[in-house]
């Protein structure tokens, strides 16, 4: 017999030096700890979640504040909202969310920042007029 779900989740964490528990067993492409849960795989660091913090609520997501996907520590854990979880990520929508300056050093703040309508994002605002200035002197 292969035992229960939760034995066979446990047995195969191990404690890393930062805490963080490390899954051994099968993971996806993008790094998540799975196990099969009949027909189903589910996700260790999910289980982990529920199991020893609470059910995660509607609408919500893992994310893993040591940015280890394959860690199932449950302190290590946080149910947060997409958006959260995006902004907190290491993708380039999180990286450029994140940055105080445009890429000619200009400061993304209230007076030199618009914010476009047609897309996310937003664009600086003392880049857009040399833009402008360069095109019309062309």
């Amino acid at each position: 017999m292969r035992g229960t779900l939760r034995s066979r989740v446990l047995s195969r964490l191990v404690i890393a030096p930062s805490g963080c528990l490390l899954w051994t067993g099968a993971k996806t492409k993008g790094g998540y700890g799975v196990v099969g849960d009949g027909p189903v795989l589910k996700y260790a660091h999910r289980l982990m979640y529920e199991w020893f913090v609470e059910p995660i609520p509607e609408g919500r997501q893992i994310d893993h504040l040591c940015r280890v996907r394959h860690c199932a520590a449950p302190a290590h854990l946080e149910a947060v909202t997409q958006e959260v979880n995006i902004l907190r990520g290491e993708a380039p929508t999180a990286v450029n969310a994140a940055a105080t300056h445009c890429i000619n050093g200009h400061p993304f703040d209230l007076l030199n920042t618009y914010y476009r309508r047609d897309r996310t994002g937003r664009q600086c605002r003392a880049c857009s007029s040399a833009r402008r200035a360069a095109r019309s002197n062309g």
